[in-house]
């Protein structure tokens, strides 16, 4: 039972809003404060700071990746592109990371020439330490004003992006303590600031190429998101079980499929009333997950017998009512359930009232012969009022 998400709900609109709002001004702050540091590094003479400036584009980067996610989480699906257009980003990032190795490896070379050739050494100014600790302040703040907003959505997406930030502001202290040494007399310490520069941009550039890698090969969610869904699942009324769940991320949006276990004589508009309710439960409270497929079972089918061999209804009721054609009752069979269980077929049968006294054992008989048609186990009679 496939169900497609709705992401037109009154919540979404301000959730895209407040997901811009948020990044816009990461990416505003983030293009000012690299600005500052590529010029303050060249006027300084701080190579270190100079790498923290390319860091910061980097992160302007990743910031128009995070919108180009938020954009794409709330675009619809189109018949070329039934899942979304979250792959575009997953390429995207891809594309950042190799391009971040590339810059990181290049600004670790600059650096380690530099140290093999005392001469080429930069020597900073005191004035490169007024531009790092800007640097500091900056994503100190950015990391508090991101994380507040992330919370506040319940957005790992932005979750992430602020501790980005807070990693930036630990790689901007290195640049403070080797701008700081070179001050002191410790000449080489700028560029091996650097190379520690340098590895933070590797290391980003080298996460985000792994994260696009494994969403193209459909790796699954992480334990934590999947133990969140598993108990969302398990507390919407009605399911009585749950297995085979599984995830997949697409850029910015992320799909699930699970197999849910309800009461097994349940109407089939019941059961279709308790998985729409888990969709919705899953959509609204998981923000990872944009969209669910589930698959409804009247058993644990992963332990009972299979029914894929059964024969389907118009072939046992044709077997059953030539087993009943002779009955008295026959031409008062108002309705015919049948159960496919545990390999088996229970059968309902629905008579009116006055068959209840079971004139002459005829109920007896309905029972008997119903029970000898191939595959069926067990026939309960019900009664209507007429």
């Amino acid at each position: 039972m496939g169900m497609a998400n709705d992401l037109s709900t009154d919540t979404e609109p301000t959730r895209l809003q407040a997901t811009r709002k948020v990044t816009l001004v990461g990416a505003f702050v983030n293009a000012l404060l690299a600005l500052a540091q590529l010029l303050g590094g060249v006027f300084t003479h701080s190579q270190a700071l100079i790498a923290d400036g390319v860091h910061t584009l980097s992160d302007l980067a990743s910031d128009f990746i995070v919108l180009l996610a938020a954009h794409e989480a709330h675009r619809d699906a189109d018949e070329e592109h039934p899942y979304g257009h979250g792959r575009i980003e997953t390429l995207a990032t891809g594309l950042l990371g190799v391009g971040l190795i590339v810059v990181g490896v290049g600004i670790g070379y600059d650096a380690a020439t530099r140290l093999l050739n005392p001469e080429r050494l930069l020597n900073p100014t005191p004035m490169a330490l007024f531009f790092a600790a800007l640097a500091v302040l900056s994503k100190e703040g950015l990391y508090h004003y991101t994380k507040r907003v992330a919370k506040k959505l319940r957005s790992t997406m932005l979750e992430a992006n602020a501790w980005h930030h807070r990693s930036d502001a630990i790689s901007s202290l290195l640049v403070i303590a080797g701008i700081a040494g070179s001050l002191m007399g410790f000449k080489g310490l700028d560029a091996w600031a650097a190379i520690g520069v340098a590895v933070f941009i590797i290391h980003i550039g080298v996460q985000l190429l792994w994260q696009s890698g494994q969403e193209l090969i459909d790796a699954s969610l992480d334990d934590e998101v999947l133990k969140r869904t598993e108990e969302v699942i398990q507390s919407v009324d009605g399911v009585v079980n749950m297995h085979l769940l599984r995830t997949r991320k697409s850029g910015g949006n992320a799909f699930a499929d699970v197999h849910i276990q309800v009461p097994s004589r349940i109407s089939v508009s019941e059961g279709h009333q308790i998985a729409e309710s888990v969709r919705k439960a899953i959509v609204e409270k998981i923000d990872e997950i944009t969209d669910v497929t589930i698959h409804t079972d009247p058993e644990d089918d992963a332990v009972t017998k299979p029914n894929d061999n059964l024969p389907l209804r118009d072939e046992v009721v044709g077997l059953l009512r030539r087993k009943w054609l002779a009955l008295d009752l026959y031409d008062d069979i108002e309705n015919i359930d049948l159960h496919y269980l545990d390999g088996r077929i229970d059968v309902d049968v629905y008579l009116p009232l006055k068959w209840a006294a079971n004139p002459d054992g005829i109920l007896d008989e309905l029972e008997r012969l119903g029970q000898s048609v191939t595959h069926i186990d067990k026939v309960r009679i019900f009664f209507t009022r007429q």
